[in-house]
């Protein structure tokens, strides 16, 4: 299926998505911060730069968009046009995904993804179970790490 709009305005309306500060990362540190938890904002120090990082409980928050990450969810859906670039870019992304969790392991940080979904999806457990579950995470530190979205129904591993 051709782009509805010219390679332009594509650019354009591709170079304003945010990678920081996005809405469901705002959500999560809004609602983590009323829970009375303190944190700290994309760490130079932690392996991959995590999106929201509480030391207080060696704890990372990995927010990821469905499309960019590939989630397998009903958000995700390859674009008809470029198909092989955005296999390329969404698997990169896929891998440095992996290798991020994997560096947060070995370096004994437990981390938690929430997809987007989670969010945005009517059946997904909705910003105050997804706080919960995570300050439930948070507050137990036996849990070492999960994900958090549609597809889950609010069941933080």
């Amino acid at each position: 299926m051709p782009d509805i709009v010219d390679q332009a305005t594509r650019s354009r309306m591709m170079s304003g998505i945010r990678g920081k500060n996005t809405k469901p990362e705002l959500v999560i540190r809004k609602g983590l911060h009323a829970a009375g938890f303190r944190f700290r904002l994309h760490a130079k120090d932690v392996p991959g730069k995590p999106d929201i990082v509480l030391p207080r409980y060696r704890a990372a928050i990995l927010v990821h968009g469905c499309f960019w990450h590939g989630h397998n969810c009903h958000l995700f859906r390859l674009p008809g046009t470029r198909q092989e670039f955005w296999q390329q870019k969404i698997e990169g992304n896929r891998q440095r995904d992996t290798r991020v969790r994997d560096q947060l392991d070995a370096t004994g940080w437990r981390h938690m993804t929430v997809w987007e979904c989670a969010f945005r999806d009517r059946r997904g457990p909705g910003a105050a179970a997804v706080i919960s579950d995570l300050a439930q995470w948070l507050r137990n530190p036996e849990s070492g790490h999960g994900e958090i979205s549609s597809l889950t129904l609010g069941g933080a591993a």
